[in-house]
């Protein structure tokens, strides 16, 4: 039986399934190969990591698709890598390495073909694996406002109240205000970092990641210590965009990481959703592009769940208030209808704007005057001044 790893507080730190040999190799590649390189995957796939280890650590002739160039850059790190040492220092930082095989491995991330990651760190009690099955991502623009960051906290409460995981990257702005809305309401939420989960970044949110850490789970591709790149933030949201059923944006200029996380969730077969904004805000102005696409708009949780979810969780109708006249009889409502918004109208005329007999007609205003809408002058009728603002309302073109 393989040994296994744990936390002061007994949880596993090896994930279990694959072997030690496998993980220490996939320690490695972590330290040596970029993230998402789907050349150095295609050696995974078709070498296994162990050799493909082997051969960056023995050097000779580079392996197919590597100049020579890029082979002596890769040779470089691999010579400086120091997997086990790697380990230790995740071990110790309570953080586990899952790699594919093992039981906690979220199999959506294999859907990322050759540029799938060589390994997962992870900081945090849950069961990746678990929590990705059932999860959402919420992403949007770093400098939103505050519309974009109180759509953002109620999106994610919302779905953490509905048991839906909620992921997202850690950063300012709307990330960060999905991360609190699910804090906020005690629910389940997973950052993705561009960078070692043992160096929280962006700095400022070292605490909000710390806390996301205790109650939910952050993970990233790079070993511990390393350091994000703009290339890395890119590459990151791949990531996020596998691990869930379907990515919201919140806010998105025409050139956002958000729009690239939406793009990856559509080629990867996933559910696309926006939130729209105001048409004058260049913020909003990425996400309406996406959904003059094949974006979805959504604008609380239960349209998301909707999408996201099982057969027959549905979003609720949304109507306008029930106003008083909705609960009319037909006949009523076309009586009522018939009389002029101002000035009064004899009884016949009244019939045949409604469309009715006179006998009728005389019979539902009387009704109307018991329930305050109308009033009899003489031998005629008009409406009550509630009334008329009622009616005028309703007329009034859309």
């Amino acid at each position: 039986m393989k040994p296994e790893h744990r936390d002061a507080d007994g949880c596993a730190m090896t994930g279990g399934g694959a072997s030690d040999a496998e993980r220490v190799d996939r320690a490695f590649l972590a330290r040596v190969i970029e993230p998402g390189d789907e050349v150095a995957g295609r050696w995974l796939r078709e070498l296994g990591a162990a050799e493909t280890a082997r051969r960056l650590s023995e050097g000779g002739v580079p392996l197919p698709g590597a100049s020579e160039k890029r082979w002596a850059g890769l040779r470089s790190r691999a010579a400086r890598a120091d997997p086990e040492e790697d380990l230790a220092q995740a071990r110790a930082a309570g953080v586990r390495f899952l790699v594919p095989g093992d039981v906690e491995w979220p199999g959506q991330l294999d859907d990322l073909g050759d540029g799938r990651p060589v390994g997962l760190w992870v900081r945090g009690r849950a069961h990746a694996r678990m929590w990705a099955l059932r999860s959402v991502a919420v992403v949007g623009a770093r400098a939103c406002t505050e519309y974009g960051a109180h759509m953002a906290a109620v999106l994610g409460a919302g779905l953490a109240e509905r048991g839906w995981v909620v992921v997202s990257g850690g950063a300012y702005g709307v990330d960060g205000a999905a991360h609190r809305g699910v804090l906020g309401v005690g629910g389940a939420t997973v950052a993705v970092l561009a960078c070692g989960v043992d160096r929280p970044y962006p700095r400022g949110h070292a605490q909000l990641i710390n806390r996301i850490a205790e109650q939910g789970l952050v993970v990233g591709e790079l070993p511990p210590g390393e350091h994000p790149t703009q290339s890395r933030f890119i590459l990151r949201n791949r990531v996020i965009a596998a691990l869930t059923r379907g990515t919201v944006v919140v806010e998105a200029a025409h050139r956002s990481g958000a729009l690239v996380t939406a793009r990856a969730a559509q080629r990867l077969g996933r559910f696309t959703m926006g939130v729209p904004g105001p048409a004058t805000s260049a913020l909003s102005a990425g996400v309406h592009e996406l959904l003059r696409g094949d974006a979805v708009l959504v604008s609380d949780a239960a349209e998301i769940v909707e999408l996201v979810g099982d057969m027959g969780e549905l979003a609720p109708a949304k109507r306008g208030p029930v106003l008083p006249r909705d609960l009319l009889e037909p006949g009523a409502r076309q009586v009522l209808a018939a009389l002029p918004g101002r000035g009064a109208a004899a009884v016949d005329a009244v019939a045949r704007g409604a469309g009715t007999t006179v006998d009728d007609a005389v019979g539902r205003l009387y009704e109307l005057r018991a329930l305050g809408y109308v009033e009899r002058h003489g031998d005629s009728w008009k409406l009550t001044r509630q009334a008329m603002i009622s009616v005028s309302s309703d007329r009034r073109p859309s």
